[in-house]
């Protein structure tokens, strides 16, 4: 059995001592060996984390003592190696990041479908599908008929909505179905529409990993893999790691054909950002690839180093 277990969870949930929540939880994570990283925030707390699985239930039982958080939920899945490196518990404005004064899924979101249901809703062509996710994460899977903003960062999505004919004027608003990794973002863009006057908002309960891990391949409408902010890197059907590589300069998940391409040398470029990065730049990303290298060869794992203004663990979201 895999050595490491991955759970992944939030809960929207009024924390307004979240500041006073982080040195215990950091601890705790550490005294279990546990990594990856929560975000912590007046609004709830967001993240994923991996480790021996004793210590992930160590965690979370922690953070389930809390009253507010007896019922915080979690996705499991499993893997062979580490999927994180360092524990990082930080203090947040917001658990996922939108920017819209006033927005509190607390008090209201759009109406939750089971993965179970989720065919017969987009089957109605009625219903406007819209992917919530980064252009990143959908360029190698979405659901069959949804609509891609093409947004860099989720809080680009306020302002595509506003420019979409299809969701502005008078009279009886379109039904809008939304959906996201995991089942957060969701929380925000039905969120977000509620506040603006749609009625029939919909969101897939649980995400796609939801989907993913219980609808059978056979009866399924998503196309491709699902991004995922491990080293994972993708997960198709019953969450099984898909094919993808991680680009170490830019983050872009990458595919057979774009590692074929001359763009692409490990650990420095893709065809994504190979005109981007300075000779300086890619020297240094090709430098710490040869320690990469070298710590691989003695059995160790190289941490990563900051590129570019961007943690490596984390591209944002």
């Amino acid at each position: 059995m895999p050595a490491f277990l991955t759970a992944a969870l939030y809960q929207f949930v009024d924390l307004p001592d979240f500041a006073d929540l982080r040195e215990p939880l950091l601890a705790c994570c550490e005294a279990h060996q546990v990594k990856g990283t929560l975000l912590l925030a007046r609004e709830g707390i967001n993240g994923t984390i991996a480790g021996p699985e004793a210590g992930v239930l160590a965690v979370l039982a922690h953070l389930r003592s809390d009253p507010r958080l007896a019922d915080l939920p979690h996705k499991a899945s499993w893997s062979d190696y580490p999927p994180f490196h360092r524990m990082k518990v930080r203090l947040k404005k917001e658990i996922v990041t939108l920017r819209v004064p006033g927005l509190d899924p607390n008090r209201t979101v759009g109406q939750y479908v089971k993965p179970q249901d989720w065919n017969a809703l987009l089957a109605d062509p009625q219903v406007l599908l819209i992917d919530t996710r980064n252009d990143y994460e959908v360029a190698i899977g979405t659901f069959r008929g949804a609509v891609n903003p093409g947004i860099r960062t989720f809080t680009e999505l306020p302002a595509w909505l506003d420019a979409q004919p299809a969701l502005q004027g008078e009279g009886r608003k379109p039904r809008v179905a939304m959906f996201c990794t995991g089942g957060i973002r969701c929380e925000k863009s039905t969120a977000l529409l509620k506040m603006r006057g749609f009625d029939e908002v919909y969101h897939l309960e649980g995400g796609i990993l939801k989907y993913l891990e219980e609808i059978p391949p056979e009866q399924s409408t998503w196309q491709g893999e699902c991004f995922v902010f491990d080293e994972r890197v993708s997960v198709g059907h019953g969450l099984v790691q898909g094919p993808h590589e991680l680009c170490r300069s830019c983050r872009w998940p990458l595919g057979a054909e774009e590692k074929a391409s001359p763009r692409y040398v490990k650990g420095v470029s893709c065809p994504h950002c190979h005109d981007q990065r300075t000779p300086q730049e890619k020297e240094r990303l090709a430098e710490r690839q040869r320690q990469v290298e070298l710590a691989e060869q003695r059995g160790e794992v190289h941490v990563g180093a900051r590129i570019g203004g961007h943690d490596e663990a984390c591209r944002p979201a």
